[in-house]
């Protein structure tokens, strides 16, 4: 299938990976860059770099034809518990929740469950009512049907799931034990970045230093909301980001030091339940214990 587009002059000066990112519904820009490189993109009838500035006029032509017929790769994870309505999963490091696009080829949380859920339409999202960032490990909730899936949700819009996440931050906060409650808004200037902002949404978390060591803390942080990037983009605001948080601020690491340690909930049989992930080996190590 080839799309085609001619650029106006609000896209008059774009590069070109990031206008057919912009422009073509479910893929990123990692896929624009395979298609380049595979001259899948021409612009004006030529293959161009990546980094082409576009002009005002020029024609993008995108052949995503070779995307929809990539096949995603199987992945086994860890369980922690499952029954006919919920699967409770101990998510690893790096792990997307669920696809970006229908394009993305790559194995997520969503298409592990794919197999075990029971939805009338097939979509890249059925059975995800909540999400861990790729780079966040620990307890994830996945909705085995629609039933399910409509009564989880409902507990996480009305914040009776409580969360507690551990984080390694590089720093020692001000105080040992606080609340943060700081509205997260979108930042205009880098759209795959959150900032503390007064027009964004209200976000609160509760933290506590659990142990600190040679400048390093370990921390516990309780969010009572589920803003996208929210532990993150709070510790930054105190000037403690996570370690290996380098998109906001963190030192480089080889991973980010944040994982969900326990979520409870109360499942659709009415048992209200705490599921546990035990902390990641490399926290010890990074702490020293």
């Amino acid at each position: 299938m080839k799309l085609k587009f001619i650029v106006n002059e609000d896209s008059a000066g774009k590069r070109l990976d990031v206008f057919c990112a912009e422009n073509v519904e479910d893929i990123n820009r990692s896929m624009v860059q395979r298609l380049i490189e595979e001259i899948k993109i021409t612009t004006n009838n030529q293959a161009q770099k990546a980094g082409y500035r576009l002009k005002m006029g020029d024609h993008v032509a995108i052949d995503v034809g070779s995307l929809k017929t990539t096949s995603i790769p199987k992945i086994d994870l860890p369980i922690i518990y499952q029954d006919k309505d919920v699967i409770v999963i101990n998510k690893p490091p790096g792990i997307l929740t669920h696809s970006k696009g229908t394009f993305n080829p790559e194995a997520t949380i969503a298409s592990f469950i794919s197999d075990k859920i029971n939805f009338a339409e097939k979509g890249n999202r059925d059975g995800i009512v909540h999400r861990l960032d790729r780079a966040t490990s620990g307890v994830m909730v996945c909705a085995r049907n629609v039933e399910a899936s409509r009564w989880l949700q409902k507990q996480f819009s009305a914040r009776r799931v409580k969360k507690i996440y551990i984080a390694i931050i590089d720093s020692i906060p001000k105080e040992q034990k606080a609340i943060i409650d700081m509205p997260i808004e979108r930042n205009p200037k880098s759209p795959q970045m959150f900032r503390v902002g007064v027009n964004g949404k209200s976000a609160v978390t509760a933290y506590e230093v659990l142990s600190a060591n040679d400048g390093k803390c370990l921390i516990q942080l309780s969010p009572t909301t589920g803003r996208t990037h929210q532990l993150r983009v709070h510790l930054k605001s105190i000037g403690c980001p996570i370690l290996g948080d380098e998109l906001y601020g963190g030192n480089k690491a080889d991973r980010l030091y944040l994982h969900a340690k326990e979520l409870e909930l109360t499942l659709p049989s009415r048992e209200r339940k705490v599921f546990k992930s035990a902390l990641p080996e490399e926290f010890d190590r990074i702490m020293g214990q």
